[in-house]
Order: structure tokens, then sequence, then C-alpha cells
């Protein structure tokens, strides 16, 4: 059973955002650490009473739902009591009036507002309009308010929408119909900053400078003086700045492995052995374990099962090689540190109310029930973006920062359908030459993540006169910020015509080459 993880709530002023499923919801928590707020994320169904912390302030999130329905997800009235400014966005701002009027005034509008709006702000001394004037928003609604809640005035207003702003400034409560989080609203993140910190009172002191020593420290007391951590390593930057604040934190009590799997890329294991033991000096020891993992995934197709599988047989070698291992303090190893993310937890639970899981991730949702080890995730908390200046200021290696990421469960997802040693050969060397050729083209640090899928279809083809009808390659490039929504990446046609020319040439067994030009939403980044 995993631990619980300590609390970055208790060390920096925390804004809590209350998601009801809106797809813009991570979005809230990314403008407020722009602004160095900390800000995390729960979901609505959140007993305030089971929190070991208090906010300073509360979000409430847009959704797709409706307060009036029978199947709504409504807050926990406690949220209320705490004491705290509370600022609803859009389903936020009716789950507010919902609440305060007696379960009446919100109705389905019959001029459903999306897009852009031109905001009237009526009360310039509202705090949360401090330093803004009329400005462009972004709606995106099909139910409005109908009358203004008791105690509530009206802070802005649009052509469509009278009530596109409330307040109750006495009771400290906001809403708002538009969304502030997105970038089609002008003035949204300093409409955020007003309340995190002009309202809240909120420190802006969230930066990965402080984080370095907040965690560090966090490290020493969780793992306490004598505790040893194993560390699941993969050379990517996420275990890489992982494994560097173990490092920091409790020195040679701190051993890292290095599983190969058999689903990694091309020389993955060499390149990646070399790189953190010469390049970094971090004690790494190579487990070859890929044969059994290649048992255990021996005709899976099943995205979710391949996770699960591949989290599962991870922990098992985890144990296995944590027994071989004699601390030096005579206790047994106790912890097993992994570079879990924000976005992979966010992306990874499935709440009670109105979201869905969109994949497990191999390191959040995929580990054992019974597990002996428990983990330790520093970098739980961060999204992509901020982990990349962390491994920066640590003095991780440019090339090592700003590697594309690489999924734990590997190339075993970039094949849809049973894993087996050819499809492996086909998807790795694909892989390796679509990267070869982002490189040479420098246009590697522009993209943010790369590769290869090896598609469950055959396609007819000719080759040397002859008739062939064999497999598919999708390529698939994207940049984003944090990975929680993501573009496609615009090649030139001459770039996508040489990857193809070589990949068909130089791979056997591949028929036809074809790029993927879906956004996240509605996609998400791999293809399993």
């Amino acid at each position: 059973m995993s631990s619980e993880p300590v609390e970055v709530s208790n060390v920096f002023d925390t804004i809590l955002i209350l998601d009801f499923g809106s797809q813009y919801s991570h979005l809230i928590t990314r403008r407020l650490r722009e602004c160095h707020v900390y800000a995390e994320m729960l979901p609505c169904t959140q007993k305030i009473s089971e929190l070991s912390w208090k906010p300073k302030g509360v979000i409430l999130s847009g959704s797709p739902y409706s307060v009036y329905a029978d199947d709504a997800p409504h807050v926990d009235p406690a949220v209320f009591d705490l004491g705290v400014p509370i600022l609803g966005i859009c389903y936020g701002l009716q789950e507010i009036a919902w609440t305060h009027n007696n379960r009446a005034g919100v109705t389905a509008s019959s001029e459903r507002e999306y897009g852009h709006a031109t905001i009237h702000v009526h009360e310039q001394e509202n705090p949360l309009f401090a330093g803004i004037d009329n400005f462009q928003v972004w709606m995106s609604h099909g139910d409005k308010l109908s009358a203004l809640p008791n105690g509530f005035s009206i802070a802005a207003s649009t052509d469509n929408s009278p009530y596109a702003a409330i307040s109750n400034v006495e009771q400290q409560i906001w809403g708002i119909q538009f969304h502030p989080e997105v970038s089609h609203t002008t003035k949204g993140t300093q409409l955020l900053e007003n309340f995190a910190v002009k309202i809240c009172g909120a420190s802006t002191n969230w930066n990965m400078k402080n984080f370095i020593g907040t965690e560090i420290e966090r490290i020493r007391q969780l793992v306490g003086p004598h505790a040893e951590v194993i560390g699941a390593v993969s050379g990517g930057v996420d275990s890489t700045v992982a494994a560097k604040l173990l490092n920091e934190a409790i020195g040679d009590r701190f051993h890292a492995i290095l599983v190969d799997n058999g689903v990694m890329r091309l020389n993955e294991v060499e390149t990646v052995h070399k790189t953190l033991t010469a390049g970094l000096g971090i004690n790494l020891t190579v487990v070859d374990a890929s044969e059994e993992f290649l048992n255990n995934l021996k005709d899976v197709s099943d995205p979710e099962k391949k996770r699960k599988i591949i989290g599962n047989t991870f922990i098992r070698v985890f144990e296995r090689e944590a027994a071989k291992i004699t601390p030096k303090a005579g206790d047994e190893i106790e912890f097993l540190l992994q570079g879990t993310l924000y976005p992979d937890v966010i992306e990874s639970i499935s709440f009670k109310g109105p979201s869905q899981t969109i994949k497990t991730h191999h390191n959040v949702g995929g580990l054992l029930d019974d597990m002996k080890l428990k983990l330790i995730e520093p970098l739980r908390e961060l999204f992509k973006d901020e982990v990349r200046e962390l491994g920066e200021l640590m003095g991780i290696p440019h090339d090592l920062v700003w590697r594309h990421p690489f999924p734990g469960p590997g190339i075993a997802i970039r094949i849809l359908g049973p894993v087996s040693p050819p499809q492996i050969e086909i998807a790795r060397k694909a892989d390796y030459i679509f990267i070869e050729e982002i490189r040479k083209a420098g246009l590697y640090d522009k993209i943010s993540q790369a590769f290869a899928c090896l598609l469950p279809v055959k396609s007819v083809g000719v080759m040397g006169d002859q008739r062939t009808y064999e497999q598919v390659i999708a390529l698939r490039a994207i940049e984003t910020k944090d990975f929680m929504t993501a573009d496609w990446f615009e090649f030139d046609y001459q770039f996508l015509k040489t990857v193809s020319r070589r990949i068909v040439n130089e791979v056997r067994g591949v028929a036809r080459v074809v790029y993927d030009v879906t956004s996240k939403p509605p996609a998400t980044v791999e293809w399993e």
C-alpha cells in the first residue's frame, strides 16, 4: 500500500480548486501557479472535514452538468463555512446561486452563449475587477442565472448575460459566468490573481527555487534518518529530476534502478546507463527483466490491461531488487521512488461525480494494492514545465531536461494490439528514424513529444513491382506547455516525405506511414 504524500498544501498558501468535470479545470491551477500562487485541484465531492490543511480560498470550476439536474454534482456545504473567499466559475457561479437561492434562480437559456463576449464591469471598486475595465471573455454555457441570489449584487454583465458576474463582498463570495482560465479571456489571469492575492491574501512564493529546499526537507522527514529508498529511473526528465532530489536529500541511502522491460526505445538502456552514471554520478543498477514482462504481455491487446500488467510487474521486480540490497543501517528498504506528475494524477482519478478516468497511468492507478514498498513521489504536485524548470535549477544537463517524455509502459502502448518481439522491432526502428530526422531538422526542442505508433491494420502496397500487404505506422508530434492540452506540430511536407520514405524503405514490415493531426482534446497524446 502506498504512503500518503506529505502535503505541499501545508507549506505553501494554497487555493483549493474543486473540480466539477470541466475540460478547463486544470487550467485554473496552471494560471494561478503562473502567478506564483500554489493551487491544488480536488474533486467536487471532497469532504472538507477530511482535508488536513485549510485553503486560503476556494474556486468552484465549470461543469458539463446543469445544477438543477437530478444527477448534478454538488459541493460539500461545509465549503461555505470555511470562512475563506469563494469564487465560482460558470457552473460554479450557478452552484453558488442554487445553494443561496433555495434551489432556484438557474434555468436553461434559450440563447446558448458560446465563444467571445464583452464584459461590462459595473462595480469598478469590486476587488475582483481591480485594475480591469471592460474586456473580452470566453463563454461556454447553456444555463444562466434567471434571478440574483439574496445578498448579491451585479458586478458585471454581457449583452446576453445580465448576471455575468455577481458578488457578495460581505460574505466574500464571487461568481462569474465566463472562463478566466482560458487564453481567450484577455484579462483572465489578472482576475484570478486579484482573487488569489488581493482577496484571499495568498503569498506569491510558489516557485521552483523555493520548492527545492522545501521538498528536500519533506523527503528527509518522510524517509527519516535511516530508511533507504529504491528508485525507479528511466532516463526521462521526470524520473531523473526525482532521482536528483532523492540523492540530494538522503545521499547514498538512495538506490537507483533501471528495469529493462523489453519495450524501451532502440538503444535506450545503454544510453540511459551512460547518461545517468557518467553524466550525473547516480549509482545505477540495470535489471534485465524483459523476458518476464514480455511473457506477461503475451496476447494482451487491451491498453488498460497492458498498463496494469506493466505496473504490477514493475513493482514485483522492484521488490525483488530491494530484497537484494543490504541497507547500511540494517533496516529494510521501505520506499519506492516514482516520478509521478500532477497531470498523471488528474487523468488517472475517477471522481465519483462528474469526471471519468481517461486512462490509467502505470505509476498512479496500475499498482498492486498489496505492494510492500511505500511510494515516495516528490514531483506529484508539479506540471511538466515546472519539472523542467526544477531540473535546470538543479544543474541537470539541458539535453536531459528537455528530453521528450517516454511512457512507463513504453512501446507496449505504442503497439496497438498484441505485443511481440517482431512488433517491438518494427515500432522501435520506425520511432528511431522519426526522432533522428527531427533532430537533423533542428526541431527537437520545438516539439514537446514525438513518437511512432504501430497500428493493428494492414495495407496494400507495391514494392519492387510486387504486391505487399503490410503494416501501418502512425507518426505523432505535439506542442504543449503542460500536457493537459496539446496541438499537433506542423511539419513541412518535405520533412514528412523524407521520414515516410525512410521508414517504408528501412523498416521491414511497413507499407504505409500516416501523420496524426488531432489535438488534445479530443484525443490524448498517446494512442493508448
